[in-house]
């Protein structure tokens, strides 16, 4: 039996995907427990693990940005700026799915080759360099999922009902 090698496409764009949207649920089950609580949703959203972390938008924001960064700078686009003003859990969603609409444009032979593809990001302590794979394996994966990791335990231990199966998703 044949198989296809794994594409750059394959282990970044349809991931980053089927994470936001296990995240836009994980955010929908905060409201639906808020609700059944009467606890206020902005106590959620102003929830931080500790003091020097940033508190629930702010991780949606920053996962948002991961994946929208390096699908862009995977395909060799610009990346999308999103203000970063989301103050209410429709404005998080919002995000989520302004973040998937633009990955969904991405499409398999843009990322053809990005592997190699030389990649320089801004900083505020300077550039770093980066091939695609590099970007993609030691940068854009790691920060993505410790900021989807972080808003699904902000959840949790404001103790909204979700477990594993909910950070997985449908299979």
């Amino acid at each position: 039996m044949s198989q296809t090698p794994l594409s750059m496409y394959d282990a970044s764009i349809p991931v980053f995907i089927r994470y936001l949207n296990n995240l836009s649920t994980i955010l929908d089950k905060g409201v639906a427990h808020a609700k059944e609580q009467g606890i206020d949703p902005q106590e959620l959203l102003d929830t931080r693990l500790v003091a020097d972390m940033d508190a629930l938008p702010a991780q949606i924001q920053r996962a948002s940005d991961a994946a929208k960064g390096c699908g862009a700078r995977l395909a060799g686009l610009e990346v999308p700026s999103f203000a970063d003003d989301e103050a209410t859990f429709a404005d998080l969603q919002e995000r989520i799915a302004k973040t998937i609409g633009f990955l969904k444009t991405i499409r398999p032979e843009q990322l053809e080759g990005s592997e190699s593809r030389a990649i320089e990001i801004k900083m505020r302590t300077g550039p770093i360099s980066f091939d695609g794979k590099t970007l993609l394996l030691s940068f854009s994966m790691p920060n993505f999922f410790f900021h989807v990791t972080t808003a699904y335990d902000i959840l949790r231990h404001k103790g909204v009902p979700i477990g594993k199966n909910d950070y997985l998703g449908p299979r």
